[in-house]
């Protein structure tokens, strides 16, 4: 006889560090898209839900299930028909619910219930995971990702059988959260500094929903760009949607192209979702999530003369400390997982927080990254400073430092295995150097005098991540070659 855990499927709803993803058709369904709706709408219509350590301890906003909660989705597959069907079970419970009329990009949800002081916010991505997954973002009052009492709360309240939606499609209201997300950006932004000096831009929404955002508002100034990849295609070319070097050849030929004819040529990126960014020199050289942070950090703390807390993820770049050590900032290290940065932002006086995927919220704004934001602060960075982006670059690392970072994603065998022995045993040497220090913060960190190597189980893949930040890049692919022949059990170090 099939046992009651086999014809359940609550194990394959399991909220990760930035929402539950699954495989479409596989476990993300629309009986289970129904499920994790009803459990959320159980969980905010639960009378213990503002005794919350999120109310007591972060001085966030309660806000009862009565303002309603707001939905948004991205340019995936089925997106739409998945955001509705969770919009219909939620608003059977009597809750209102608000879904946005066109895609958008996770910023603009976030933004949104803050703005029309919600319950809560739903965003359906699967943000930077291949094509075939599909996702759901639960935000919490304050537009930042909701902290694991909240998800857990949701799990813990999902129902055994999916619930069938009664009200029709009709009763569901729909709103534009693009304006608002917009308006909010552009008080953000500096006009006189964005138009300080020509500059063209290239942008590439990786075909997310972040596409038309920052051409807006560049069309605004009459700043020249020319957008790529912003039409929808639920297969992102055959390409995840993460802005890493790997996926963006498209861009490097387009600026390749430019070249000749335009000058100071730049590049921007957002990935799936919107909510991640990177850049291009007019070389075509790239600018990772390391150095675009340290970019806007020396910016804000340089140019515009603002202070206040740094929050880095522990994957984050050493750059992030040198920096704020010359601008008299204090710093704060996080695990990985923007929510962690979010507890900060809600509890300090934050002036940046960032982790290493690209993810990087600002003062004034949502506690929660935005790459749409930050595509246009890196214009503007590289628009005040009236040179090409690369000497901008160039610069920062005369004046703070040399770094050079690359990550490496692995599916390996027992990768949680790995990253515990690891742990209980840390090894005085690595590929050839002496351990400084060992950090455990999150996964296990090996530093050396000039660098450090990460070892991590991710938590929204199932894929072991491999991170190295050293002075020299042949140091990194050396360092980044040993970690991966022991997590594949070609090298002992016991």
């Amino acid at each position: 006889m099939e046992s009651r855990d086999a014809r359940r499927a609550p194990a394959a709803i399991r909220f990760g560090t930035d929402g539950w993803r699954g495989g479409i058709a596989r476990d993300f369904t629309f009986d289970n898209v129904a499920r994790v709706a009803q459990a959320t709408a159980s969980y905010l219509l639960s009378p213990s839900r503002k005794d919350l350590a999120i109310y007591r301890d972060w001085g966030s906003p309660y806000r009862p299930a009565a303002n309603g909660v707001v939905v948004g989705y991205d340019l995936r597959f089925l997106s739409r028909e998945f955001a509705m069907h969770f919009a219909r079970v939620l608003h059977d419970s009597g809750i209102p619910v608000f879904l946005s009329r066109e895609p958008v990009p996770t910023p603009a949800l976030s933004y949104a219930v803050v703005d029309r002081r919600a319950a809560a916010g739903i965003m359906f991505t699967a943000s930077h995971n291949p094509p075939t997954d599909h996702g759901i973002k639960v935000k919490a009052e304050y537009g930042g990702s909701a902290p694991a009492e909240v998800t857990t709360a949701i799990e813990e309240a999902l129902p055994e059988t999916a619930p069938a939606p009664r009200s029709p499609e009709a009763a569901i209201a729909e709103i534009d959260l693009r304006k608002p997300l917009l308006d909010k950006i552009r008080s953000l932004l500096d006009p006189v500094r964005l138009t300080a000096s020509p500059v063209h831009v290239v942008v590439d929404s990786m075909y997310g929903s972040g596409q038309g955002y920052v051409a807006e508002v560049l069309a605004e100034h009459g700043i020249p760009h020319l957008p790529i990849r912003s039409t929808r295609d639920v297969l992102f070319g055959g390409k995840k949607p993460e802005p890493l070097e790997e996926n963006l050849v498209p861009l490097r030929a387009v600026i390749a192209s430019l070249r000749p004819k335009r000058l100071p040529l730049m590049g921007v990126v957002t990935d799936g979702d919107g909510d991640r960014v990177s850049a291009m020199d007019e070389k075509g050289g790239f600018i990772d999530a390391h150095r675009t942070f340290a970019l806007i950090l020396r910016y804000l703390a340089a140019e515009r003369g603002l202070r206040g807390l740094v929050v880095k993820s522990f994957a984050l770049t050493d750059l992030a400390r040198r920096i704020a050590a010359h601008y008299g900032l204090e710093v704060v290290e996080v695990p990985i997982g923007f929510k962690y940065a979010c507890e900060q932002i809600l509890k300090r006086d934050v002036l940046i927080a960032a982790e290493e995927s690209g993810s990087i919220a600002v003062r004034g704004h949502i506690p929660e990254r935005d790459g749409i934001l930050c595509s246009l602060l890196l214009v503007e960075i590289a628009a005040s400073a009236g040179r090409p982006l690369s000497q901008v670059v160039s610069k920062m690392h005369d004046d703070f430092g040399p770094q050079v970072y690359h990550r490496r994603d692995l599916v390996v065998e027992g990768r949680l295995k790995v990253v515990s022995r690891l742990m209980d045993n840390p090894p005085g040497q690595f590929g050839g150097r002496r351990v400084s220090a060992v950090e455990t913060l999150d996964g296990l960190k090996l530093r050396f005098d000039d660098g450090w190597l990460l070892f991590r189980a991710s938590g929204t893949e199932p894929i072991l991540r491999l991170y190295c930040e050293m002075q020299k890049e042949e140091d990194v692919w050396r360092m980044l070659e040993e970690a991966e022949r022991l997590a594949r059990g070609d090298l002992t170090l016991w």
